[in-house]
């Protein structure tokens, strides 16, 4: 099996870290510079940064907080929340992210795929799905969840794909914050039809046999998870630990200046 990793994500929402279930009730989870310096120092493989009301408000993502965040992690960091274009792309990556997710302006804008791979490459470029399962089919929605586009799921992946993205970041609204396990079902059907990995979200629990069961039932590349890093209900080095005991690797930790 290959390395599997672990990824902390930080939901942003007026310079806070929040976090709620099924996208919906959120509370106060903690400073997000001081969760990614914390994450950055237990070992986490990368950290996600998503200003979750960004698109909805209509602004963009806060640039100084991601500046902020940068300064304190030594790991792979990729940001998403509001960005529409190759300027609001150059200033995150100026700003300290190594990757940038999109993922309302993609859907309505299928060629700013293209586009911002062409520009930056492939391996700067993470689409995130938020999808639904709706009468047996899962549905790609947009703006914090709240739009169902009526684009099935594993077509908007294959296309995405076929535009050149790097990675998909994929979440399950049904599963989101529930704590009971990932959505095993979806992220099976994806990691089957595309070829570039995927980052399974939505649904981990205290029980370490969830990331088992994402990662030996499904062919996903890394499983994020956020409340329980942010509540330190389940420490990523106890998580890794527990991983390492089933059989499953994951990346070690280095010392971290």
């Amino acid at each position: 099996m290959l390395t599997k990793r672990i990824i902390p994500c930080l939901d942003v929402k007026d310079g806070q870290t929040v976090k709620g279930i099924n996208f919906e009730n959120l509370k106060y989870a903690g400073d997000p510079v001081e969760l990614a310096k914390k994450y950055s120092q237990e070992g986490a493989d990368e950290l996600v940064f998503l200003d979750i009301t960004a698109t909805n408000e209509k602004r963009k993502t806060i640039v100084e907080l991601v500046e902020a965040v940068a300064k304190n992690v030594f790991i792979p960091f990729t940001v998403g929340g509001g960005i529409n274009s190759i300027d609001d792309i150059r200033a995150i990556l100026i700003a300290g992210a190594d990757k940038i997710s999109i993922n309302s302006a993609a859907v309505k804008t299928p060629e700013l795929i293209n586009q911002c791979v062409n520009y930056f490459g492939s391996q700067c470029i993470v689409v995130a799905i938020d999808a639904k399962k709706i009468d047996n089919e899962y549905f790609v929605h947009i703006n914090a969840g709240k739009k169902n586009t009526g684009i099935k799921l594993l077509d908007w992946a294959k296309e995405v794909q076929q535009r050149g993205a790097g990675e998909i970041l994929l979440t399950s609204m049904d599963y989101d914050g529930t704590q009971k396990g990932f959505d095993i079902e979806m992220n099976k059907l994806v990691s089957n039809c595309v070829n570039i990995p995927v980052i399974a979200s939505g649904g981990a629990g205290a029980d370490s046999t969830h990331f088992k069961d994402v990662f030996t039932q499904t062919n996903v590349d890394a499983a994020l998870a956020a409340s329980i890093f942010h509540f330190n209900t389940l420490p990523i080095t106890k998580l890794k630990k527990e991983l390492e005991d089933f059989g499953i690797t994951t990346r070690k930790l280095k010392n971290r200046p």
